[in-house]
């Protein structure tokens, strides 16, 4: 790769944001499309709204009318009559229709919702993945999907009753009194007062330390759940259950103090829009103007029946101030994973030359001004095997991981083939695979799960491939077979998961293979034999593996230890051990009862071997 080409992905290597701007406006984007669709629902609901007066409006008139000194005026009656059932069955009609529309939009918008989800998660970079809990995940895509329904399906057709009722209800009966519409609008000025109050910072605090008890609680049960067998065996089931048990005690101080602070005003709120009340206020003021004659007795009727109609609108978005509040956050939440941004591919990728790996001036780390690695600069030659040794967080997974691209740099470059890994592309996919220690199987069969990589291979190549990792037998004796669903018709074990996604490497045939203590749960016999699978006949595969048996150690070509994320020591394994460093010590401390062999193999002095 040329000077240019280094210099442009060394420039792109920078720490990306965590917000893509166009992603960030992806919500928007997702709604756009169904904008007709939420502009039907306000205008039906705006003329359900109004019609819905009418009822209201055709009583009142009855009132003046029969109130009034003279004869009644029949046929004003029977008008008056016919336009309130007529507003009635409007109202009914285009209300139904308003939440029909804007029902059927809500589904529509949560399937594309997760859809885009499913869409940003695929591409997002898979160590961004690995350092998000499965609950948080899950309830992104989950619950707080589901919790956008009343912000579509809701809280369109309420916020355009809260403000069209009201405003009609004003203009007639400013018609009638002004001053007791002033009155009548008292007990709505009280509520709406109370409404700021409930959105201090300290009340959006609480909500946010809720909404995060909440992911908590959702995290230690997925936890408790997928790991309850190795915590039933070790005893450790009143550990787990405290966890759990701190979790809910947490939510409940946390939902307790949420509420405290939200029940006097929410009860406030309550009384100032409840019937009793605006009764009393509109009767209050109208006995004061009647009583004095600045105002009809006839015209006290319209006010004690539209006031509620005044302040019911209202109640009911008080009533839903929870949900949409929820819903916005929920909304805030599923942007912030729509923002992630994704690992930057070329434009026009470049087809690397050869398998050897060279990592030059690497340097990373998750967080700003801390660095999990620094200055790594290590070569990998085709055909042979490099073993990571080293302390527990002295940066060997996260090294491993550079490799494959679960990240990139944020300095330096990784070059496979003469090309940095930025200009491969999808061309990254064929040339390096891995296995690490935390296998993921996918609910198929256990040939379209060893086929992940290669979805075309036959049969036979799917078959040749297990045997290699001496897991052919097992899945023989499945009650299908190769077409057994793992997770239904069988449950393997880690030592099996493990060799079913060696397998997968195997089949996929790689030139550069990463590993992660990839035959942790199995057996020596069988990890003797996926070693001896691994190294392929003409000796090309470049393998990196994370070590911390002595029989991997003793089997690389190069064994390199990483302290602190700077590499320390590095050579072959035999020349290591005479200069009584770091290695020397990790190899005296990790006894084995198979290494003797392996060592004479390999050249490894016997007088070296570890008591």
């Amino acid at each position: 790769m040329n000077a240019t080409a280094v210099a442009e992905a060394e420039k792109r290597s920078a720490p990306p944001p965590d917000a893509d701007p166009a992603a960030g406006q992806s919500l928007a984007r997702l709604l756009h499309p169904y904008r007709w669709g939420f502009a039907a629902v306000v205008i039906l609901q705006v003329i359900g709204a109004v019609a819905g007066l009418a009822p209201l409006l055709a009583v009142v008139e009855l009132g003046r009318a029969l109130l009034s000194p003279g004869p009644i005026d029949h046929g004003h009656v029977r008008l008056v009559v016919i336009a309130g059932a007529i507003g009635f069955f409007v109202r009914l009609l285009f209300t139904a229709a308003s939440s029909g529309i804007g029902h059927v939009l809500d589904d529509h918008v949560q399937l594309s919702l997760r859809r885009r989800l499913a869409m940003r998660l695929g591409r997002v970079p898979i160590g961004w993945l690995s350092r998000r809990r499965t609950g948080e995940l899950a309830k992104v895509v989950g619950r707080d999907v589901s919790a956008m329904h009343p912000l579509i399906a809701h809280a369109p057709g309420e916020l355009v009753s809260a403000f069209v009722v009201p405003l009609a209800s004003l203009v007639y009966l400013v018609a009638v009194d002004w001053r007791l519409t002033l009155i009548t609008l008292i007990p709505v000025a009280l509520a709406v007062a109370l409404v700021p109050l409930m959105m201090t910072p300290t009340r959006l605090r609480e909500q946010k330390a809720f909404d995060a008890a909440m992911e908590r609680i959702a995290s230690s049960v997925v936890e408790f759940v997928q790991g309850i067998s190795v915590i039933k065996a070790f005893g450790g089931g009143e550990r787990a259950h405290r966890e759990f048990r701190a979790a809910a005690d947490d939510f409940a101080r946390v939902f307790y103090r949420m509420v405290r602070g939200l029940s006097a005003l929410g009860a406030g709120m309550q009384v100032a829009l409840s019937p009793p009340f605006v009764l009393l206020v509109v009767l209050t003021g109208g006995t004061a103007l009647i009583t004095t004659g600045s105002m009809a007795p006839a015209d006290l009727l319209p006010f004690l029946l539209l006031g509620l109609g005044l302040t019911a609108p209202v109640a009911a978005l008080g009533h839903g101030f929870d949900d949409l509040q929820a819903a916005r956050r929920a909304a805030g939440r599923i942007q912030d994973v729509l923002a992630v941004r994704s690992l930057p591919e070329p434009a026009h990728p470049v087809a690397p030359r050869g398998h050897r790996v060279e990592l030059r001036d690497v340097r990373f780390g998750y967080e700003t001004g801390h660095e999990v690695l620094r200055g790594i600069d290590l070569v990998l030659e085709p055909g042979t095997v490099t073993a990571i040794v080293g302390p527990s967080g002295s940066g060997k997974s996260t090294l491993v991981r550079l490799l494959p691209r679960f990240f990139d740099p944020t300095h330096g470059s990784i070059v496979l083939g003469g090309v940095d890994l930025r200009e491969l592309g999808g061309e990254l996919h064929r040339m390096v695979s891995f296995v690490f220690q935390d296998v993921r199987l996918l609910r198929a069969s256990v040939a379209d799960n060893i086929a992940l990589a290669v979805p075309r291979a036959g049969r036979d190549d799917v078959v040749r491939a297990a045997r290699l990792a001496n897991i052919h037998d097992r899945i023989l004796a499945l009650p299908r077979g190769y077409e057994s669903v793992i997770g239904e018709d069988v449950t393997l074990s880690g030592g099996e998961a493990q060799r079913i996604s060696i397998a997968r490497a195997l089949l996929a045939d790689t030139p550069v293979l990463v590993l992660d203590e990839a035959t942790a749960f199995a057996d020596p016999r069988t990890e003797q034999a996926v070693r001896d699978a691994l190294v392929t006949p003409a000796g090309e595969r470049t393998i990196l593996v994370i070590a911390h048996r002595l029989e991997t150690v003793a089997g690389a070509d190069t064994v390199v230890v990483l302290e602190n994320g700077v590499i320390v020591e590095r050579g072959r394994p035999a020349d290591l051990l005479t200069q009584n460093g770091k290695f020397a010590a990790f190899w005296q401390s990790h006894p084995s009862a198979s290494a003797d062999e392996t060592e004479t193999r390999r050249g490894i002095p016997q007088g070296d071997q570890p008591r």
